[in-house]
């Protein structure tokens, strides 16, 4: 009878987990997707939930709101190397690179939720606030068009790797609608 109820209990909390990761995927209400890279999202009240996933074993990132290629954007950038998640929050400090927030005088305002490696898919699950009152990271209105850079590296887990993809679009992270 002991072994029985075991059973089910394990059972029942395998079900949980399995369901539960689906229901965290479900809760994104806004999906955008480029040439093997996605970034899925939803407004809670002043922060943004996301979700970052490209077909890489490197790692995959998200800028908001460049003002000149990638000067200026309020990056997240992540990766998982033996099942430990590494996200950061950084700025681009010219056209062509980006710097850590604290490096550069603002502060890390990254929350990790999770990541994922597996079959050659690379996922990171993170939330920013909208207005972190953190001048490297910029103000994002849900309301306005946000100018969105998708991008990805090759199979290393460094941020030194560049990128071997990126996408830039104009999305409304409000209504979903993309430009």
């Amino acid at each position: 009878m002991r072994n029985r109820l075991w059973n089910i209990l394990i059972a029942g909390m395998s079900l949980a987990v399995i369901f539960g990761s689906q229901a965290v995927a479900a809760e994104y209400d806004h999906t955008v997707e480029a040439k093997n890279i996605s970034f899925s999202w939803k407004i809670d009240g002043d922060n943004l939930a996301g979700q970052v996933s490209a077909k890489t074993e490197g790692w995959v990132g998200v800028g908001f709101n460049p003002s000149a290629k990638m000067k200026d954007a309020n990056y997240v950038l992540g990766y998982v190397k033996d099942g430990k998640v590494t996200i950061v929050d950084e700025f681009g400090v010219t056209a062509t690179g980006h710097k850590a927030d604290d490096k550069v005088g603002g502060t890390e305002n990254v929350k990790v939720v999770g990541g994922t490696e597996e079959g050659g898919m690379t996922t990171i699950e993170f939330v920013i606030p909208l207005n972190s009152g953190d001048e490297k990271d910029g103000v994002i209105d849900p309301n306005a068009d946000t100018l969105l850079l998708l991008a990805y590296g090759g199979g290393r887990d460094s941020f030194r790797a560049k990128h071997k993809y990126r996408e830039v679009m104009t999305v409304n992270l409000g209504s979903g609608e993309v430009k």
